[in-house]
C-alpha cells in the first residue's frame, strides 16, 4: 500500500521530526520565520518548506504583519493528535510501573545479598 503524502494530514506531517520541533517552538508563541530559521540552525528555505506543509494540513495558522508573515499553531487541528497519542499514555504508565517495580525487586535482591547489611 502506498504511503500518505506528507500533506494528506496532520499524522503524516509530524512524522517529520523538524515539523514537530517546529510545532514546539510555535506552541510557546507565535513567531515569523527569520525567528524559527535562527532558533532551528536551519536555512530560510527550509523552515518555509515545513511551514508550508504545516499549513496545508491546518496545523499552523499564518497572518500578515506588516512585511512579516507570523506563525501559530492551530490547536483545534493539534486536538486529534492529541487525543489518539492519549489513548497510549495507560500503556505507558503502565510500562513505567512495571519499570519501577522490577528496579525496587533489584534494588531489594542486592540488599539481601549484602555481606555488611548495609
Amino acid at each position: 500500500m502506498a504511503r500518505a503524502a506528507t500533506t494528506s494530514d496532520p499524522f503524516n506531517a509530524v512524522a517529520e521530526p523538524r515539523r514537530r520541533e517546529i510545532l514546539e517552538h510555535l506552541a510557546a508563541a507565535e513567531l515569523p520565520v527569520g525567528d524559527l530559521v535562527v532558533r532551528m540552525a536551519l536555512e530560510q528555505p527550509s523552515v518555509s518548506k515545513h511551514l508550508k506543509v504545516l499549513r496545508e494540513v491546518g496545523l499552523v495558522r499564518v497572518r500578515r504583519n506588516g512585511r512579516h508573515m507570523m506563525y501559530r499553531t492551530n490547536a483545534e487541528a493539534i486536538r486529534p493528535l492529541h487525543e489518539w497519542t492519549k489513548t497510549f499514555e495507560r500503556l505507558w504508565a503502565h510500562q513505567l510501573l512495571r519499570i519501577k517495580e522490577r528496579a525496587e525487586e533489584k534494588e531489594k535482591a542486592l540488599k539481601g545479598n549484602d555481606p555488611l547489611g548495609s
